[in-house]
């Protein structure tokens, strides 16, 4: 016996699973994953103290790679301004080279997916600028940019 209702309710169901899987964490799609990721308060507040406004631009990572490092006196903030400013540089990349996209593994750390299949760890990337200032934020976005 066929009930057309639930051919209905497991296509839908199946793509709620297969959506699962690319976003763990409970986020359904790329745009919510995305917005999330990409606001980063304690940067974007350091960042205004300081007379920087990000603008989720590329050149704001130059910019931002200009700041006396005045949060690296204190480890805790150290790491989790670092954090924040991967995630910062991940929405940029995100937003501005083609085909980039963001993923999430399994236990929740978000990365940058490049059309390349190159993947970029944003949060260490930014926990490296933010404790010992290298690699320059423009110069992970420069070479995403690349390809």
């Amino acid at each position: 016996m066929s009930f057309p209702f639930m051919d209905r309710w497991r296509s839908r169901r199946d793509d709620a699973e297969a959506r699962a899987e690319r976003y763990p964490g409970g986020v359904g799609d790329p745009e919510t994953l995305a917005e999330l990721l990409g606001e980063c308060a304690l940067l974007r507040g350091r960042a205004a103290d300081m007379g920087l406004e990000l603008d989720d631009a590329p050149d704001s990572l130059s910019a931002l790679d200009q700041l006396p490092p005045r949060w690296r006196d204190d480890p805790q903030e150290a790491a989790e301004l670092g954090h924040d400013a991967g995630l910062y540089l991940g929405s940029v990349i995100v937003a501005s080279v083609a085909g980039a996209s963001w993923q999430l593994l399994r236990d929740g750390r978000p990365f940058v997916r490049l059309a390349s299949g190159r993947e970029l760890d944003v949060a260490a990337v930014g926990r490296d600028w933010a404790t010992q200032g290298a690699p320059s934020l423009w110069q992970v976005y420069s070479e995403a940019d690349e390809g």
